[in-house]
């Protein structure tokens, strides 16, 4: 079932939560809006701030997620800030090799990685 939802910018948008599958070209789309989509995981939620440029609040959703997919985007977020040993203790909390591409490349296979589950 879709539903139509209000977000603080009172354009309606859909809730993706209700969709069959969320998409990277929805996710991409719901960056127009001022809030993530409802039903968003805490991971996905961290790299939709993110891509909105807000940083802390992505950290915050990233820590809310104790498991290995808050963990990748955890060590992703710490690496942008340039915090290389803490983004190696993520790396490592989530079974993950730490990423040495560019900082959009990593955004994008995580992204796409985690939407794929």
């Amino acid at each position: 079932m879709t539903q139509v939802l209000k977000g603080n910018s009172e354009k309606p948008y859909r809730d993706l939560r209700d969709s069959i599958a969320m998409d990277f070209e929805a996710l991409q789309k719901s960056l127009r809006h001022d809030d993530p989509p409802v039903g968003l995981d805490f991971a996905l939620t961290a790299l939709w701030w993110d891509a909105k440029g807000d940083w802390s609040k992505a950290h915050e959703s990233a820590q809310q997620d104790e498991g290995p997919r808050g963990a990748w985007v955890h060590a992703y977020l710490h690496r942008k800030e340039g915090d290389a040993s803490n983004a190696a203790y993520w790396y490592r909390r989530a079974g993950r090799t730490a990423a040495e591409g560019r900082i959009a490349d990593e955004w994008l296979e995580i992204t796409n990685t985690l939407l794929e589950r």
